[in-house]
């Protein structure tokens, strides 16, 4: 094992990381939208990383191949996470179609910070994907270098921490555009098509 080995499989595993993190979905749509906001940010972007770091680790470890054992896991999360993500659209619709004050300042329906830690958990843990991308492929990869494998999980995590990071702090820039009540809800229609969307997605299986 060299130094350029290791920088290497990192590298790769930073490379598969971001590949599979960086994709319009119900987790990222929310850690933007708390971004813009301004609301609870750190800790969302915070459980995001952590999750991550918690199930890359696992897939290292080998929970990947019980997954693949008791497909009936998967099942189960994929329908209750159907259902909170349709839940979660509807919610969205309603303040698309009823706005009221929606600035930047001051925003209706702000969540508590017991309420934007439920949501993100929910959003991360209850998403089917997240079991087969992130535990199952990912630790599969890993698995593969070796003893480099932990390696390659770091630069995994490195880019999860890179891409929230980005994501939730970053998009304080784009509430200069969020000044209007109209942005937020063009926003929270988008959010809303996606959830549905998705929702509707993973309830079929697919």
């Amino acid at each position: 094992m060299t130094p350029l080995d290791i920088i290497a499989t990192a590298a790769t595993g930073l490379g598969a990381g971001l590949a599979l993190i960086i994709a319009i979905g119900a987790q990222n749509a929310f850690v933007l939208r708390q971004g813009i906001r301004g609301e609870h940010v750190g800790l969302v972007v915070l459980v995001c990383m952590l999750s991550d770091i918690v199930l890359i680790g696992a897939g290292i470890f080998g929970i990947g191949a019980v997954i693949t054992a008791v497909p009936a896991v998967v099942v189960v999360i994929r329908l209750a996470g159907a259902a909170f993500l349709i839940a979660y659209a509807v919610l969205a619709a309603r303040r698309a179609v009823r706005p009221g004050t929606l600035t930047v300042g001051k925003q209706q329906g702000a969540l508590s910070r017991k309420a934007a830690l439920v949501t993100v958990l929910t959003l991360t843990w209850l998403n089917p994907h997240v079991y087969l991308d992130t535990v199952l492929l990912l630790g599969t990869l890993a698995n593969q270098h070796g003893e480099l494998r932990w390696w390659f999980g770091a630069g995994a995590v490195l880019g999860s921490v890179i891409w929230f990071g980005a994501l939730g702090l970053g998009a304080r820039f784009l509430r200069p555009v969020f000044a209007k009540p109209g942005a937020w809800r063009v926003l929270d229609g988008l959010i809303a098509a996606v959830m549905l969307f998705l929702g509707v997605k993973m309830a079929f299986g697919s």
